[in-house]
Order: structure tokens, then sequence, then C-alpha cells
């Protein structure tokens, strides 16, 4: 069944795409839920003729983001972490302790959009992604440092 999405659906599409699903995933979650509409030839002709409005919000979208990524590219955060007598910390450096040094910053970033590969458990600098947008992640650089 060929449905067109209405919204952003992760690991689906993005908005206006034309796309192949079931027949029970677009009957019993993406339509119900408002998420997509019936690829019939009325509306993909509608959708025709706001693709092009579509690709410029998404252009502006992806160009807000690369510049946002540009500036956290240049950032420089730390945090302060409590040490024993062997320098070992008690924890790690969990994504809401980024994001609490990322707005002492002035940026407003969304826990989920921390990438951490591993947790941060123990002192030193390192490098953080970022994901502004779905097509850019930003790395930010983190020193860890002890109270």
């Amino acid at each position: 069944m060929e449905v067109i999405l209405g919204k952003d659906v992760p690991q689906v599409g993005r908005i206006g795409d034309v796309i192949k699903v079931k027949e029970g995933f677009a009957r019993n979650y993406l339509l119900p839920r408002k998420l997509a509409y019936m690829a019939t030839p009325s509306n993909l002709k509608r959708i025709a003729q706001q693709r092009a409005k579509l690709e410029a919000e998404r252009a502006r979208e992806l160009e807000a983001a690369q510049a946002l990524a540009e500036k956290l590219g240049k950032l420089s955060c730390t945090v302060t972490v409590e040490v024993n007598d062997l320098e070992r910390m008690y924890g790690s450096v969990t994504d809401v302790e980024i994001v609490k040094a990322l707005e002492v910053e002035g940026y407003q970033i969304a826990k989920k959009a921390i990438i951490l590969e591993k947790p941060i458990e123990e002192l030193g600098i390192f490098e953080v992604g970022v994901k502004v947008h779905p097509e850019v992640i930003a790395k930010i650089r983190l020193w860890v440092t002890k109270k």
C-alpha cells in the first residue's frame, strides 16, 4: 500500500515522502494517528505542488543545523567530577551532565541528542557527538576535571 507521509516518522520517512508500507501498518498505525494519508491521484497532485515548498524548508533547516554544528564544533565544555585518592571517578559522566554544561555555555540541547560512544569514566579530554539534525552531527570537546 502506498501512502504519503504527513509528518516525519523515524525509520520510515520524512514529510511528503511517498512510501510503500504493509497494509496493516498503514491501517493500524499511520492513518489513525494522521501521520500519513492515502496516495490517491488527487493527494499526489497536491503533494507535488507542496514539494518545492517542503524542499526549501528542508534546505533552510539543514543550513541552520550546519551553522549550529559549526558553532558547537568550536565549543569546549568542562564537567567537574569528584574523584577518590587515586584520581578515579566515583561514577561516569552522563548525558544529563553534558546537557547542563552546554546550558552554561548558552545552548539548549535535548538529552537524547547527545551521542556517547562509551561511558566517560576517567578524567581527560573527550570528543562528544551532538545530533543537531538527522543529517548533521556536531562534535564538541568535553573536559572532565576533578573538583
